[in-house]
């Protein structure tokens, strides 16, 4: 099955925007089912504010989507091989005002339909400015260190693993994760949210 190798980067706050407009709701709609206020949903659909991936797995529950429709719409084929120049990319960087947030994305599956987990090559990098927000969603989520060293912080625990290690976890336990030193670290990222 042929893919885009375009090699551009999602601009995942447009498409919330659409799908949000193609199911009729409005700002306030989309903020009183997700809990998130108008003004910051604004911020992500202009990308003032580019979202985590936990925000988008509530955005997601919100929208009643699954969290690949905000990578690709044509989620058709029943198995999907991802080249490595064909991965979908969304930077964690606030594009208007040019600040990390201390990782990128890169969605490994997002052809393939009826997904129960979502996996994504994350790079780990210094941020730009302090973010000290920790997130907590349905689901579970399994992490490998591929390179470099991970701090992970879930609720009041908080450790380091180091290439070869992973860890899985319960995702409704607040958690964050962060490259360590300012060395840019990449993991394998597996997050599985529970079907409504």
């Amino acid at each position: 099955m042929p893919r885009k190798k375009d090699g551009k980067e999602i601009k995942v706050g447009e498409r919330i925007k659409q799908i949000r407009k193609s199911k009729g709701l409005s700002l306030a709609d989309v903020a009183e089912k997700s809990g998130f206020s108008s003004a910051l949903l604004s911020q992500i659909e202009n990308h003032l504010v580019s979202p985590p991936l936990g925000t988008l797995i509530r955005l997601s529950r919100a929208l009643d989507i699954e969290i690949g429709q905000f990578f690709w719409d044509k989620s058709k084929a029943p198995f999907t091989i991802v080249r490595k120049d064909e991965r979908k990319s969304i930077s964690r960087v606030a594009s208007k005002e040019g600040v990390k947030y201390g990782y990128s994305y890169e969605s490994l599956a997002f052809d393939k339909k009826g997904r129960h987990m979502e996996p994504f090559l994350i790079t780990l990098e210094p941020a730009t400015i302090e973010d000290k927000n920790v997130f907590s969603h349905e689901g579970e989520e399994f992490i490998f260190v591929l390179r470099g060293d991970m701090e992970i912080t879930l609720d009041e625990y908080t450790d380091v693993l180091h290439p070869g290690d992973c860890i899985y976890y319960d995702s409704t336990i607040p958690h964050s994760v962060q490259c360590c030193e300012g060395i840019e670290t990449k993991i394998l990222a597996v997050i599985c949210v529970p079907t409504r």
